[in-house]
């Protein structure tokens, strides 16, 4: 029992004011693990800074999240 305590207690890092599973500290929108203290959060869900943040959150223009724009989202296509 205490063996399983230490590895869990090893597995956990504190961050946005609680605490988590390592491998559950992830980017909420291309869910790459993240590191405690070296992320974005927006409303105290994580973000990994480039390019998941700065994309949905930062400003608008060329090369920084909109039209022309080298960061962006696989679209899919339907065809009948």
């Amino acid at each position: 029992m205490k063996r399983k305590q230490e590895k869990e207690a090893a597995e956990k890092v504190m961050s946005l004011g609680r605490n988590w599973h390592r491998p559950c500290l992830r980017c909420q929108r291309c869910h790459k693990t993240l590191t405690a203290g070296s992320h974005a959060e927006h409303d105290g869900v994580p973000y990994c800074h480039i390019p998941c943040y700065g994309y949905l959150f930062g400003p608008k223009g060329v090369n920084i999240g909109d039209v022309g724009c080298y960061i962006y989202d696989p679209v899919k296509i339907k065809f009948k």
